[in-house]
């Protein structure tokens, strides 16, 4: 008998929640962003010519018998969210997209260690406390690599940074190319 529990987690750099009837995109291989998926409205207040609303979502069901956990399933996706991502179109050009691409990329490249991880986890009592940790675990670790990755390249500003860091993220992506997203 399956019983489902399903927890349905976001990380948003800096944002709030999704609602059900928005739009997303799932990341993909053969798929990368274009200005026409940012389409909130952009904030004249800040520096920054783009924003990136991506996240992970995590689903598990869990398998119990004789109220025992005898197995378990999980569902790891990478969205970008059209809605709360914006850009100013008179200092948009290639290179901020491809900036702000990496930042969706570093998103799965996170989805993919997330479900790489998974797979050591032991079907135990404390199996929920054990995914919610590595989780929460996963969403700490991309908080800090995207703001690592704004911080060294300024936003994209210094060139020789985000050179290094396209090819970092491009070079993770490979390593962890066998927990790669899905669709």
């Amino acid at each position: 008998m399956w019983f489902k529990i399903s927890c349905l987690f976001i990380f948003i750099s800096t944002f709030g929640y999704s609602q059900n009837n928005e739009q997303i995109i799932i990341w993909q291989d053969s798929i990368k962003l274009s200005w026409k998926n940012f389409k909130d409205k952009p904030d004249p207040n800040v520096d920054v010519v783009a924003i990136t609303a991506s996240g992970i979502t995590f689903k598990y069901s869990i398998k119990k018998r004789d109220d025992v956990i005898i197995g378990f399933t999980t569902q790891v996706q990478t969205i970008f969210y059209p809605e709360k991502s914006w850009y100013k179109p008179e200092r948009a050009n290639a290179y901020i997209l491809s900036h702000e691409q990496l930042h969706f990329d570093i998103t799965e490249l996170h989805s993919r260690k997330f479900r790489q991880q998974i797979t050591s986890i032991l079907v135990t009592e404390n199996l929920v406390e054990n995914l919610d940790l590595l989780h929460l675990q996963i969403q700490k670790d991309l908080k800090y690599m995207q703001n690592l990755y704004d911080s060294e390249t300024d936003n994209s500003r210094i060139i020789e940074a985000q050179t290094k860091w396209q090819k970092i993220i491009h070079d993770q992506l490979s390593k962890y190319s066998n927990y790669k997203s899905l669709n």
